[in-house]
This record gives C-alpha cells, sequence and structure tokens, in this order.
C-alpha cells in the first residue's frame, strides 16, 4: 500500500490524510491490531507467547482482570469467557492486557513524546495518567476536558497533538470525539463495557480501579522508556514505586 521508506507515524498520517476510512476497523470486536488497514502497522503484531512484562499474578493483585457486570459485544474477544467467581463480573484476558501494553508501548515510541496527550477525567486515572505523561514526556489533560481543546485555535488551551490515550472512552468522550474529529490516532484502556467505536488501537484493562489503572500506566511508562531510551526494568522500579503511582482520592 505504502512504500517502505514510510516509518510506521508517516504511515499514519498518509492513511488519515488520503483515506479516514481506512483508518482502523472501530467498530469490531475482533483485535484490533489484525483491523489496521495500513502497512505501516503490519509489522506490530501480538505475540501473546513472550514472557510477561510482570508475573500474571501482579496483573490479578491489582485487579486488572476485573471487569464490569455488563459487557459489549465490541469487547467480546478480549474477555476471558472460561474463568468465572460468581461474582457476575465479567473478567478481561490479563494476557492480551500484557501483550497489548507492549503493542501499545511501539505504538508510542514512534512520536515525539510532546505530541502525545494522555486523557483522564476519571478520579482514580489521573495521578497515574499525569505520572505517565511526566515520565515519557507527553502532554496530559486529567479532570475536566475544556470543549475546543484539539479543534478551535482560538482557545488558549488549544492543543495539536499527534495522537491521544484515552483513560476511558465513555468518561472521555469529549477528547475522544475531537481527536477523531481532527484525525489522530486514538488509543483507549478499555473495560469489559466499553464500545470501540472510534478507538483505533484497544488496551483491555480495568480502567475504574485505582491500582488497576496505576499498574497500567507505570507497565506502559516502562515499556516506551525502554524503546526510547534503553531504561532497564530494574532501573525503572528502583527509580519508580509502582504503588506511587496510585490515586489517593
Amino acid at each position: 500500500m505504502f512504500s517502505q521508506k514510510y516509518t510506521l507515524k508517516a504511515s499514519v498520517h498518509l492513511a488519515q490524510s488520503s483515506n479516514k476510512a481506512q483508518l482502523a476497523d472501530r467498530c469490531t470486536g475482533v483485535a484490533l491490531m489484525s483491523g489496521w488497514q495500513f502497512a505501516g502497522l503490519r509489522g506490530i503484531a501480538l505475540d501473546e507467547s513472550l514472557t510477561p512484562l510482570v508475573p500474571l499474578d501482579m496483573y490479578e493483585q491489582h485487579a486488572v482482570h476485573i471487569g464490569t457486570n455488563q459487557k459489549s459485544s465490541d469487547m467480546k474477544a478480549f474477555l476471558d469467557t472460561f474463568r468465572q467467581d460468581g461474582s457476575g463480573l465479567h473478567h478481561i484476558d490479563i494476557r492480551q492486557t500484557d501483550s497489548r501494553i507492549r503493542t501499545v508501548a511501539k505504538f508510542l515510541a514512534n512520536y515525539d513524546s510532546s505530541r502525545i496527550l494522555v486523557v483522564s477525567a476519571r478520579q482514580y486515572g489521573q495521578r497515574p495518567a499525569r505520572m505517565f505523561a511526566e515520565a515519557i514526556g507527553a502532554k496530559r489533560i486529567v479532570g475536566r476536558f475544556i470543549p475546543g481543546t484539539l479543534t478551535n485555535p482560538k482557545l488558549r488551551t488549544y492543543i495539536e497533538p499527534e495522537v491521544i490515550v484515552v483513560t476511558d472512552p465513555a468518561a472521555d468522550s469529549q477528547a475522544l470525539s475531537e481527536a477523531v474529529s481532527s484525525g489522530m490516532p486514538v488509543i483507549g484502556i478499555c473495560d469489559a463495557n466499553n464500545r470501540l467505536r472510534n478507538v483505533d488501537l484497544v488496551l483491555p484493562a480495568n480502567n475504574k480501579g485505582r491500582r488497576s489503572l496505576a499498574l497500567i500506566y507505570w507497565l506502559l511508562a516502562r515499556e516506551t522508556l525502554k524503546i526510547k531510551s534503553g531504561i532497564s526494568d530494574v532501573d525503572w522500579e528502583r527509580s519508580q514505586d509502582v504503588d506511587d503511582w496510585e490515586s489517593s482520592f
């Protein structure tokens, strides 16, 4: 589709400008990386055979797998249908979560960090989103998102990021809508009940829990910096305690 000389980032922008309809299979419940329609993303594949980024029980200790009572058809592919605990909650497949953290980190590493925007309206996501942004040098908007921030150049708060990470597509709907209008790729941390309309790259996880969001953003920062700056897991853990990333609300 595109010459190999194009980088991943360039391919994203070419796809946006030439055919917005091909940006992603936005409304399917399948693994969305296989649904990207442009060549630049074909080199980023899911590999669930890799050693987990952290022991799988650490995901469980942080309740990353705990979903919601309701599920959306879009998220069906990301749920662990073999696991039931009698609570009525749908469980997220943490192996897919682990794999998607790698995928998102590889994707973000292709951007200048200052052109990445992370957004969280949810209280439990605000501290980890802010610490993620500080760690990698990204922009962040936590708390209220002012309408027009991504679409109205007359606003004092107007910014022009190239990619956005939303903590919850439902709670961050205004930011999501403006990102779509601006033509930028959308990465979303998605719970069992989220719909995936307008989310280009899904990171399946509990996006309502304090401990879950701390671990997700902590790992995402670590993996992004490992690619960008070569930081080791040991050095990261010495400088950043995951417990410090938890919201204190």
